[in-house]
């Protein structure tokens, strides 16, 4: 018997220390790099272009920038799933090479000094990570929405951000603005510069990771909680999808559930599991304590604002 309690006495040890290293190991792995963007001014009504593809036409949300020098508009996605602003390097090698010295871009280094414009509104950075991703520019073809980057929850930090989903469009500001300033917030997490909102599932109060980065799904959760949203017998559609360059598949089925942000009740139409994440997504769900995720399919016709830096938000 002493065998026996010294075996499992060694085991619980081993596992709280698992437990312990475990944790300060995704804490160290999920906390971003420290903001370095620098913005100053403000814009109202930019508009916003989707980007389409096979399972939705609001696949991603794009904003269009201008490169300080160059004439052309390219656009960068508004992913809050992304804590950091950064570029990628396919498509600005062709603008360097188009625009030689505009774009002041090292042949393999990671970080680029730059800054764009959002309308009016100016950001810029000495430390703009590269990403090696994204698709060449053809100069040829005229009308084309270029992607050169992401825009993350860094530029959240600085400014108020309105997405107005009924008119398209996504406006940045230092304040709320005072015509807003009366609506009934509610307060939220942005821990390590991700969006957790509380909302209520029917009676379940669950937390939400706004990823807007999932822009084609209205929620996104485990297969468990799908098969209890799901509508009963719903037939799920199934789908191939891409995240930076992984294939995962999705499966989305109707809802007949009702998500509650505040005061404010959005109706759920569909629900969806993904197969196919990283291990470290995987821990991500579990170490943030979020039940799953929402993208700005779930607003369409509505108005968010979010308030990083005051910890408060509104739906109406």
């Amino acid at each position: 018997m002493k065998v026996i309690k010294k075996i499992c006495l060694i085991l619980s040890v081993f596992l709280l220390v698992g437990s312990v290293a475990g944790y300060f190991y995704f804490d160290r792995k999920f906390t971003p790099l420290p903001n370095s963007l620098l913005v100053k001014g403000e814009v109202e009504h930019l508009p916003i272009a989707w980007e389409s593809n096979e399972v939705s036409p609001m696949a991603a949300l794009l904003l269009p920038v201008r490169l300080a020098g160059i004439p052309d508009t390219f656009y960068m996605q508004l992913d809050f799933g992304s804590p950091l602003t950064l570029f990628y390097r396919t498509p600005l090698t062709a603008i360097q090479q188009k625009y030689p010295g505009k774009a002041e871009l090292s042949p393999g280094s990671p970080v680029l000094k730059s800054d764009f414009h959002l309308g009016n509104m100016h950001v810029t950075s000495g430390d703009f990570k590269i990403l090696n991703y994204g698709e060449d520019i053809d100069w040829r073809t005229t009308g084309r929405r270029y992607i050169i980057g992401t825009i993350g929850t860094d530029l959240l930090e600085k400014r108020v951000t309105i997405m107005d989903f009924r008119n398209n469009t996504c406006s940045f500001f230092e304040d709320i603005p005072s015509r807003e300033s009366g609506r009934p917030f509610e307060t939220f997490e942005f821990n390590k510069r991700r969006i957790l909102l509380p909302a209520k599932i029917g009676e379940e109060e669950v937390t939400l990771l706004y990823d807007s980065g999932t822009s084609a799904f209205e929620l996104v959760t485990s297969k468990s909680n799908w098969q209890r949203y799901k509508k009963e017998n719903a037939k799920s559609q199934v789908e191939e999808a891409n995240s930076w360059g992984n294939s995962l598949q999705t499966f989305t089925a109707e809802s007949n559930k009702e998500i509650t942000f505040g005061r404010t009740r959005v109706p759920l139409r569909n629900v969806t599991y993904i197969e196919g994440t990283s291990f470290l997504q995987q821990m991500l769900m579990r170490f943030s304590g979020m039940e799953g995720m929402t993208g700005n399919q779930l607003f369409k016709d509505r108005v968010v604002i979010l308030d990083c830096a005051g910890r408060r938000f509104a739906v109406y």
